[in-house]
């Protein structure tokens, strides 16, 4: 998405203000795809790149939450793991889980950043200041998007956002010094 320096200011604004990550899980965290083991069994693969980014903006206070329409035993563990302890599943109407997040924690729309993939998810992305769709979300998602990733969703979308959102708010060094290697 190539922006203008006028708009890119304005961007910068955005990623500057979020104190909440929302995301949708299928299409975002995963790369969409859903598979059955012969016993019935759902798994979901989520890249690594995605979890660090969001333990490294936890570690920096920004929250994060998922909001996502089906139920699955893997995202409840994912998120455990991560430290995510804002998860809305089972969910059909994404919008009003938008207000009763707002509510919970006194932000503003400005404070949210969304990311979404598909139809579903444009309720929830109208109620974000920033709205981001990952590089193959559906068209109408990608249309209503201030910025589309470069990364698939799955495949290290979130990551982007989260190093963005970092970097924006001047938190970045501060993330890199407990991975630096240190030469004796």
């Amino acid at each position: 998405m190539t922006l203008s320096p006028t708009n890119s200011g304005r961007l910068q604004e955005k990623f500057r203000r979020i104190r909440l990550l929302a995301m949708d899980v299928d299409g975002v965290l995963t790369d969409g795809r859903i598979t059955y083991g012969d016993a019935g069994i759902e798994t979901k693969t989520f890249h690594v790149h995605d979890g660090l980014g969001i333990r490294l903006l936890l570690h920096h206070g920004i929250r994060v939450c998922v909001v996502t329409g089906r139920r699955s035993e893997a995202l409840q563990r994912r998120c455990r793991e991560l430290g995510i302890d804002a998860v809305f599943d089972g969910v059909s109407d994404k919008a009003a889980v938008m207000d009763e997040i707002r509510s919970r924690w006194q932000l503003a729309e400005e404070d949210i950043a969304c990311m979404g993939d598909d139809l579903p998810d444009m309720a929830m992305m109208e109620q974000a200041g920033l709205r981001i769709a990952v590089a193959d979300a559906r068209e109408p998602v990608k249309s209503m998007a201030d910025v589309v990733t470069r990364s698939a969703g799955g495949k290290g979308a979130v990551r982007e956002i989260c190093d963005r959102i970092l970097k924006s708010q001047g938190k970045w060094e501060e993330a890199m010094q407990r991975f630096r290697w240190k030469q004796t």
